[in-house]
């Protein structure tokens, strides 16, 4: 249920806040099972928030602009007084002893909070399959994965078991399982929103963002979680414009740039392809200009992250070593032999796989020919959107090169899952919002994604374009139902 269908029944007064939110739990009890995308619920928790929302109602006074919206955040951002896990044996048993920004920030502005949603442990994976607590499944196929690592907050939403939910965005973690489960996916600008009690993955990279059922929920949320944080020093001390307000401008002339390379890679499913140049089309009936640009890096995007985020996971996981929190092992005769056990069975496969690839990318004689060398890339491909964004507004790709993928596809093929990745990432590199919204299904019958990239702090011309493309999608199927 988006924003806007919660507040009519509030507004109705048919429904109370509370009984809204205890239907959500029941529809959680019913279907959830089956998807697996919660890691834990807080029902007690929320019933008492949405009884003091309802309370307020019943006082008449000024509702907080997210009152009784009900939220599930991902569970690698800490919420105090509940287990945040990463979906790993490591951390299987932290309790966050604070609040993070994000969180804190929806709290007060009255939304609700249903629990905490499963991920790729650590945040490492695009499918949801390398969880402690089980693989989520894809509400419009449960034989296929919802994407990753933010697969749990992406179905959660799809299957209508909460109004929105928060994720992380390392690499496409937002927008892929956007795209996989057919909702709406958003990556604010690097440094936007604050990242303090994000548990890090790739410190350069990660970014929170929500996903929701609407563009307009998304620029409402964002509008919520975005500015300035004491206690983060790479969150960006820049005005906070009301994302809402530019929401419904037209968008006649404005100019959007077709990334050459992405329509070329010979890993774009045809369906997908054809898929989004029906958007394209959808966008020049709506007055945009459309105009082919190169970004010739583009597609080293993929390699480049591969070297830089594991470099970073390395540096950031040194932290668990199972003496002051986390999973510790019971075996290991001295300190050095504890800390080797107790990561080696805390960890999983793929976080493994990560640290191991990160270590030997920064040892002494390779940081030069790996480390070094991707960071000079990273830089040639912020130079090409650079380039791209003096010629138009923003930029559109697909967003996955295929829709959702069955469960166990790529188990043994960790490459191959790494190239779903190949379309988002260059915007974590570059530090650039992006926005994944639904355009089409295949013959399959699943959800097709379309990306949007806007310049640094340009998220309301992205917003903007995805809510009118949106909006001319619901009129479109109007006239189909009539």
């Amino acid at each position: 249920m988006n924003f806007k269908l919660f507040r009519n029944e509030i507004n109705s007064r048919n429904f109370s806040v509370k009984e809204l939110v205890n239907d959500i739990f029941l529809k959680i009890d019913s279907k959830d099972p089956q998807i697996n995308s919660y890691i834990r619920t807080t029902k007690e928790n929320a019933l008492l928030q949405a009884e003091n929302i309802d309370k307020i109602i019943q006082r008449k006074e000024v509702l907080p602009p997210l009152a009784g919206i009900p939220i599930a955040i991902k569970d690698n951002i800490c919420t105090k007084g509940v287990e945040t896990t990463c979906a790993s044996k490591m951390l299987k048993s932290f309790v966050a002893p604070y609040e993070s920004t994000v969180s804190s920030k929806l709290w007060s502005s009255g939304a609700i909070c249903l629990g905490k949603t499963n991920l790729d442990e650590f945040a490492m994976g695009s499918s949801t399959e390398t969880s402690v607590f089980g693989v989520t499944s894809n509400p419009w196929d449960i034989n296929r994965v919802p994407g990753g690592s933010s697969g749990g907050s992406a179905a959660s939403v799809a299957a209508g078991l909460c109004s929105a939910a928060i994720g992380s965005d390392t690499g496409g973690s937002i927008r892929q399982p956007a795209s996989f489960c057919g909702v709406v996916g958003l990556k604010p600008t690097y440094g936007r929103v604050s990242r303090w009690g994000l548990i890090a993955f790739a410190s350069s990279l990660d970014q929170i963002g929500p996903i929701t059922n609407t563009v307009s929920d998304a620029a409402e949320i964002l509008n919520i979680i975005s500015g300035k944080d004491r206690f983060d020093s790479t969150c960006l001390d820049k005005p906070v414009p009301n994302y809402l307000t530019d929401l419904n401008k037209s968008i006649k002339h404005l100019k959007i740039g077709i990334i050459k390379e992405c329509f070329e890679h010979p890993g774009l499913n045809p369906e997908v392809r054809e898929s989004v140049l029906a958007g394209v089309k959808r966008f020049i009936n709506l007055g945009a200009e459309i105009l082919e640009v190169e970004c010739p890096r583009f597609n080293d995007g993929i390699a480049t992250y591969y070297v830089i985020a594991p470099s970073e996971a390395s540096a950031n996981l040194a932290r668990y070593d199972g003496v002051k929190y986390g999973y510790r092992s019971k075996e290991g005769s001295n300190l050095i032999d504890m800390t080797s056990k107790s990561r080696a069975e805390g960890f999983g496969d793929e976080v493994q796989r990560r640290i191991l690839i990160g270590t030997y990318a920064l040892s002494a004689g390779y940081a030069d020919a790996y480390y070094k060398k991707a960071q000079k890339v990273r830089t040639l491909i912020r130079k090409d959107f650079d380039d791209a964004f003096k010629k138009v507004d923003i930029l559109l790709t697909p967003t996955c090169p295929t829709t959702a993928f069955l469960k166990g596809d790529f188990v043994n093929d960790p490459l191959s899952m790494y190239l779903s990745d190949l379309l988002t990432v260059p915007a974590n590199l570059a530090g650039l919002p992006a926005i994944s919204i639904p355009c089409g299904f295949d013959t399959k019958g699943l959800p097709i994604g379309l990306q949007l990239i806007g310049n640094v702090l340009e998220e309301n011309k992205i917003l903007n374009a995805a809510n009118i493309f949106e909006l001319d999608a619901q009129v479109i199927k109007n006239r189909t139902l009539k």
